[in-house]
């Protein structure tokens, strides 16, 4: 099942996915949000669905929304993928690397990419993010399955000055307004075979600068759930953005490429659809 939400900023609506359409559920789930999952929602979403009901269809034109209500946490793992360490110039990481995003910086997956006021260096990140179904609190690997609601396509997007060369954490650099398109849906868990083993690519004005696949991770989505939950309790809706393969701006030789006004970024996973961002600056 593919959950989907839809509609304008503050007025959205949740939906489902099917045969490349998008329905209207709003009649008979809730809004995909913590409770949502806490109470089972998938499961009962499901049941609803098999008995035929009549749902309206949303009309092509309408925005695609963030496929969820904003979480109580957005985590992410940095350098997981060996060859982003090394253009980084960065060793890998003996243990992952967590930082949080903030959860103001989450959009839909078309939205405009807003370049924050003063950034010189707004970067690029495709990421497979997991979201989590059920509270999770000391998981062990072997069970950190049983507590994953679905995934969805994510672009970490990251102002590297901010980031690196302004002192403290990164989630200075990571945090700002629209630097969290999600979407264009979750796919529940049972629709990803594998979710080590996923290409996923991004372009920029049409030209290919990421094109990697899960199966290179370092650490891979079991280990990081379990991981995270020896430190902190996860909550039903919470997202963990796994991290991301190497053809960043900041990686570019010989000298780095950073999204200006204009700029255009597509990108795509395996079986987790394709969104599009335009890149405008910042407007008070």
């Amino acid at each position: 099942m593919k959950l989907i939400r839809f509609g304008e900023p503050g007025n959205e609506k949740p939906g489902i996915l099917l045969d490349g359409k998008r329905y209207d559920t709003s009649a008979i789930t809730r809004d995909y949000d913590e409770t949502f999952f806490t109470e089972d929602g998938i499961a009962k979403l499901k049941a609803a669905l098999d008995q035929k009901p009549s749902l309206p269809e949303v009309p092509a034109a309408v925005r695609w929304a963030a496929p969820q209500v904003r979480p109580s946490k957005i985590i992410c793992i940095g350098l997981n993928y060996a060859d982003h360490a090394k253009e980084s110039n960065m060793e890998p990481p003996k243990e992952p690397v967590v930082f949080f995003k903030s959860t103001t910086a989450l959009v839909g997956p078309n939205d405009d990419l807003i370049i924050p006021k003063n950034s010189q260096k707004t970067d690029w990140e495709v990421e497979l993010a997991v979201i989590i179904g059920k509270k999770a609190s000391y998981v062990t690997e072997k069970d950190a399955a049983g507590y994953i609601a679905g995934y969805a396509l994510h672009n970490d997007y990251s102002e590297r000055e901010f980031q690196l060369e302004r002192g403290g954490q990164w989630v200075k650099g990571k945090s700002c307004d629209t630097f969290a398109p999600l979407g264009p849906w979750i796919a529940t868990a049972d629709e990803i075979k594998d979710p080590n083993s996923l290409r996923l690519w991004l372009s920029v004005n049409g030209k290919m600068m990421q094109d990697g696949n899960t199966s290179n991770f370092i650490f891979n989505v079991n280990f990081i759930v379990s991981y995270l939950s020896q430190f902190m309790t996860l909550l039903p809706g919470d997202i963990i953005s796994t991290g991301t393969p190497a053809g960043v701006g900041l990686g570019q030789k010989p000298n780095p490429i950073y999204i200006k006004p204009g700029d255009v970024m597509e990108l795509g996973i395996d079986g987790l659809g394709t969104s599009k961002q335009v890149a405008k600056a910042y407007q008070p």
